[in-house]
Formats: structure tokens, sequence, C-alpha cells
């Protein structure tokens, strides 16, 4: 197949290199004009990505998203680690309340390995631009899409670029990300509307870098992630020694807003006792705010028909979600992956074609995309009831807690409890983490549920230590 990638992302280089490798003629399009650096300290310091709004915040390679980069591009993982990537273990963050930690069967699953997001493009754009059959085209951008119709339905069969050359295709990909055209293209050229759903994920970032000086990485304290009353704190190592700290909190917390002045930030960190050791390090940046953060989900397919065939929605231009979950890249190149494989099948009737992609990715990526939308909410409704004035009863504010009488909403709720104090229910919740396997999965387990729900009323559950809400308004001033 002649096949087209719109987008020399993350996911892009990913989807072309692997369809390459698979024998199809591939051409990569990017709209930023910059090569990729010749070192990892110029991708960090210099390489120009206007087109990637997040190419500088924190980034977070999930377990499986090791597990197909090291299966379906074992060179590349080889690559990566080799520029510095930090191999990490999940399972060492188990909760010192933990007694047993003996190692259990299928504890590699939840190994990955984590470098800031300018060096993990530089190791996969330095194998795409090496690798036969793909061919990048860096500086050009695309103005719209090619059509003709086949069976009664608008097929894509290329774009054209501003430089006036137009890619004729058998099938186009759009790995262009949060910010794609596609939807308006694709409504244009059918006449109707793409399905979508779209709401602000509703939080704000401010997130600082930092290096070893002299003495590592870190411990953590805490887990990755940690909830403190109506703020987070996301801590993520990343290459040679390096690593972020991430404030993030609800878009409408006004005072929140005001941890963008850097001694506000450092204020606020250094107030909580598992996380100030992390200002311990060489700064790297500023600090670096993200805000307007959408989830979103869009769809080619509508009432069971597809509004256009020839062209395949892919990560982020799919679904794109909440990005302190961390799971973009990893299911990003499941999705990759699932599209090779898709592809290696045969040359389908383009319309059966879109069907099937339809269908692949609802069974297999959009169920990630409804868990990751339903802890934003709930988290938000946490927070503004916080804000409120409501207390926290088990580490989860009581105007939020699920109802009992529904068990799988019981042991959801009482999860966060249960895994300081049972290894296996750790594991269960790392799975979900790790994007191993869903949690309406992980909860469908016999007796889990009962279990989850048993743990955790034995056990009282004590927020993080932290700045209560009048400490954090003293330290925002």
């Amino acid at each position: 197949m002649r096949i087209v990638v719109l987008g020399a992302g993350i996911c892009g280089l990913a989807a072309g290199t692997m369809l390459a490798r698979d024998g199809h003629e591939v051409t990569l399009v990017e709209r930023d004009r910059a090569p990729v650096p010749d070192s990892i300290e110029a991708a960090w310091e210099a390489w120009a990505r206007a087109g990637v709004t997040q190419f500088r915040q924190a980034h977070y390679l999930q377990p499986r998203g090791r597990a197909v980069l090291e299966e379906e591009l074992p060179d590349v993982a080889a690559a990566l680690a080799a520029a510095g990537a930090l191999r990490f273990d999940v399972l060492s963050v188990m909760p010192p309340t933990i007694d047993d930690r003996a190692a259990r069967p299928g504890d590699e699953r939840f190994t990955t390995l984590i470098a800031r997001r300018p060096i993990l493009e530089y190791v996969l754009g330095r194998a795409a631009e090496s690798q036969a059959g793909l061919d990048v085209r860096r500086g050009v951008g695309v103005t719209g899409l090619v059509s003709q119709t086949y069976g009664g339905v608008p097929h894509i069969c290329g774009v054209d670029l501003d430089d006036g050359d137009r890619l004729a295709a058998d099938l186009v990909v759009d790995a262009m990300g949060r910010r794609s055209p596609m939807a308006a293209w694709v409504s244009e050229i059918a006449g109707r509307a793409v399905y979508e759903e779209s709401e602000d994920s509703g939080f704000l970032y401010y997130t600082r870098f930092f290096r070893s000086r002299g003495a590592g990485v870190p411990a953590y304290r805490s887990a990755p992630v940690t909830a403190l009353g109506t703020f987070s704190i996301l801590v993520v190592p990343g290459d040679n020694e390096t690593w972020s700290v991430t404030l993030y909190a609800s878009a409408g917390d006004r005072p929140m807003k005001r941890v963008r002045d850097l001694a506000r930030w450092k204020a606020v960190v250094a107030a909580c006792p598992a996380h100030a050791h992390w200002l311990d390090g060489e700064p790297l940046t500023e600090i670096l705010p993200l805000g307007g953060v959408v989830d979103r989900i869009r769809r080619l397919v509508v009432g069971g028909r597809p509004l256009v065939s020839g062209v395949v929605l892919l990560a982020d231009a799919w679904a794109c979600t909440n990005p302190s979950s961390g799971r973009g890249m990893a299911l990003g190149w499941v999705h990759a992956a699932l599209l090779r494989d898709l592809a290696r099948e045969g040359a389908a009737e383009p319309r059966q074609f879109a069907l099937d992609w339809d269908a692949l990715t609802e069974h297999r990526l959009t169920p990630w995309y409804r868990d990751t939308v339903a802890e934003d909410r709930a988290r938000l409704r946490e927070i503004d009831a916080l804000r409120n004035g409501a207390t926290l009863d088990g580490g989860v504010a009581a105007a939020g807690a699920p109802s009992a009488s529904d068990l799988r909403a019981a042991a959801a709720g009482a999860l966060p409890a249960a895994i300081l104090h049972d290894p296996d229910l750790f594991r269960a919740f790392i799975e979900i983490r790790s994007c191993v396997t869903t949690r309406d999965e992980v909860l469908a387990r016999p007796g889990l549920a009962e279990r989850i729900v048993a743990v955790a009323a034995e056990h009282e559950r004590r927020p993080p230590p932290g700045p209560d809400r009048d400490q954090l308004l003293a330290l925002l001033g």
C-alpha cells in the first residue's frame, strides 16, 4: 500500500516505521521545519517543535508502551536505552505499609523506559529517517485532502501539500495530534459532521525540570501521582538523571494559578514532606505552564456508516485526554501496532477497512478513554467539594464517595485505600495505571471487588502529608 502519515510526532514516527518495515511505501509529512538534531543535548535545548504544545512538558511512558516498543521496534528500544533512558520498575514505589514484597510471576510487566519527550522523539526520528521504504518530509504542511467517490462513499486518495505537491495514497493516517484539522476536512467532504465528544479536562499544569547534582535521581517517598487535597503532584524521572515535578489543579481554582510564580511553586512543593527532596537538583527550566487541555474523542463512522474511506485517525488525533495519566504514548503505540496488523491482513475494500478500523479502535482503545475521563471528572468533583468545605473521608471527599450498593463502584472507590496494605491489590491497581488491563476487566475478576472493599474497611486511610487548604492559600499569598 501507498500510505501517507501526517505528523512526525511520537506516534506518527512509530506508525510510519512499523508500516514501512511491513513492506508498505510510506511518506511521512511534518509541518515543523526543524530537522532531527545531532545530539541529545541539542534535542533538549534547541529543537523547535511549535506543532507540539506539550513538547517540553512532563512525559511518562507507561509499561504497556515499553512492551509494545520492545516487541515491535526492539532496535529503537535499545537506542532509547543507549541514549540514557531510565529503566524504571513501578513496583519500586510499592507502599512501605505492605510487608509481603516477594516477587510474583509476571512482575516484568511493570517495568518501563522513561525519557524526556524531546529525547524520545530524537531517537524515534533518527530511526525513521534511516528506515528503508519511509520518506520523511519535514517543513511541509498539508492544505487539504484529495477525494473521489468509491462505493457511494467519498474516498480519500491523497493529500495536497503547501509546496504545491500532491501525494497519492491508498491510505492516509492522521497522526497530527490534538490540534489536527482532519475533522473539518472530512466534514467538508462528507457533508456531515464527524462524531465528536469534547470537554475541557479541567486542569492546569505547572512543571519544572531538574538534573541531578551528582547524587542520582531522588527516591520516591510517595506515589508518582499524589492527590493532596485540592491539588496534585506528579513526579516523573527521565533520561540521564533528569526528572520533572508538576503541580496541577482545577482550572477553576484561581488561587492555584499563582504557582506560575517560581517562589510560590517552590514553597508549595517544599511544604509537602514526601516531595520536597525532589527540589534538590539543578533546575533545567523555569515554570512551564500548560492549560486548555481537552478530553476529546472522534469517530469517522456515524450511525454504522463511514463518512469517508481511505483515512484513519491515530492516537491523539483520534482521542486525547488529561496528560497526567500518562497514557497517550503507550496507547498511541498500541494503536499504531493495531493499524499495522490491519494493513497486513490485505487490501480490504475501502469502506470495510474503515468499518474494521472503527470497530477495532472502539473495542481495544475506547475503554481506556472512558476510564480516563471518568477519573478526571471524579477528581474534579473531589476538588470542588474540598474547596467548598467538604472534609476527607478516608482520603476521599465525602461528597464524592461512591454508593456502597454498587459493589463495583464501591471497589473502585476503595481501591486507593486497599492497595496500601495488599501486594496483589497493589499489582491490580498498577495493571490499570500501566495500561496493561482496563479497570472494568480488573474489577470483574471473581472475588476481587469484595476483597478490595474488605481490605479497605480494615484500615483507616490517611491522606498524604501536605498543606491543608488554609495552609495552601497562605503559601500562595
